[in-house]
């Protein structure tokens, strides 16, 4: 059986599916308006197992998803969703071992699933211009225990990328079309670009610029997330959907001529 060890992040949900997720640590507790919960009574319990606050009320003991991270992160800024996050991952071919190039880190939503997908093997170089940015994104990789997998510079790419051999890339900048230039050397020939940009004409001087800078291939999608109430007697869409995020762009490194 599955057990939940100290040092591990675990999810408490309620009955009406409020979640908190935090470390589990020998000794410490977790103080709610409905109870308390002691950690040592939640170690070494099964996950999906229900647990009690000293007063009686219910959570469920959950091992949080990748998903649930990235939707309880800390932000001082917008997050791509996980609704796009999902599609990068397929279309950069992130897993074990690769190393990925990320230009702006911003809050980190995307850096901690990029650590989450290279594994101990892999590296996620990322760089943001804003100290206090890169800051909030340390400390949101920290929290989940990823930050070893990731190198954070403070830099702005239009002046340079200080590493090579990138097996792919991901830029979420207001003008990628000016980091074309310096992020060319510093990707493997063939490999995959991403960009999100959230207006049409952004998108059109990405695609000249791409051109002309030697990415070929490119697409451009936009995905649309629609939830339906789980109701058996009562399936039918929520009130509301998750709509237009942002414009996902994906182009081919092509090899210099020789």
């Amino acid at each position: 059986m599955n057990l939940v060890q100290p040092g591990e992040l675990a999810m408490f949900q309620t009955e009406g599916g409020k979640r908190v997720i935090l470390r589990l640590e020998p000794g410490m507790d977790y103080q709610t308006h409905k109870g308390i919960i002691y950690h040592n009574d939640v170690i070494g319990r099964a996950w999906g197992s229900r647990i009690e606050t000293h007063l009686g009320s219910p959570f469920t003991l959950l091992r949080p998803t990748l998903r649930d991270l990235l939707l309880h992160i800390r932000r001082q800024s917008q997050i791509i969703f996980p609704k796009d996050i999902g599609y990068i991952l397929l279309r950069l071919s992130v897993g074990p071992a690769s190393r990925v190039l990320e230009i702006g880190t911003g809050s980190g939503a995307l850096t901690t699933a990029l650590a989450w997908m290279v594994g101990d093997e892999g590296k996620v170089v990322t760089y943001e211009r804003r100290e206090d940015m890169q800051m909030l994104a340390r400390q949101n990789l920290e929290r989940v225990g990823l930050e070893n997998r990731v190198d954070f510079v403070l830099s702005d790419a239009i002046d340079g990328i200080f590493e090579s051999g990138f097996d792919a890339a991901f830029l979420d900048v207001a003008a990628p079309e000016l980091v074309l230039n310096p992020l060319k050397p510093a990707i493997n020939s063939g490999a995959i670009v991403g960009f999100i940009l959230p207006t049409t004409n952004q998108v059109s001087t990405l695609l000249e610029a791409g051109v002309e800078h030697g990415f070929d291939h490119p697409d451009v999608v936009e995905i649309l997330l629609r939830a339906y109430k789980p109701i058996p007697g009562r399936l039918r869409p929520v009130d509301r959907m998750v709509a237009h995020t942002g414009y996902l762009v994906f182009m081919r490194c092509m090899a210099r001529s020789a």
